[in-house]
């Protein structure tokens, strides 16, 4: 088991390369979470603006 985790003397490139993507897809999704609360929000004041009451 060990040596699967070493991959051959490169382990340590292997694993922190997953790590790092792993990182950057996680913060890609709560950007666009964050980025899709921001323009909702800007659609719904616009939207009031077209229609006052």
């Amino acid at each position: 088991m060990s040596e699967f985790f070493a991959m051959g003397g490169r382990g340590f490139y292997v694993w922190m390369s997953y790590g790092v993507t792993a990182l950057f897809m996680i913060v890609e999704v709560i950007a666009l979470m964050r980025s899709k609360k921001t323009v909702l929000k800007r659609l719904a004041r616009a939207e009031a603006r077209s229609h006052p009451r």
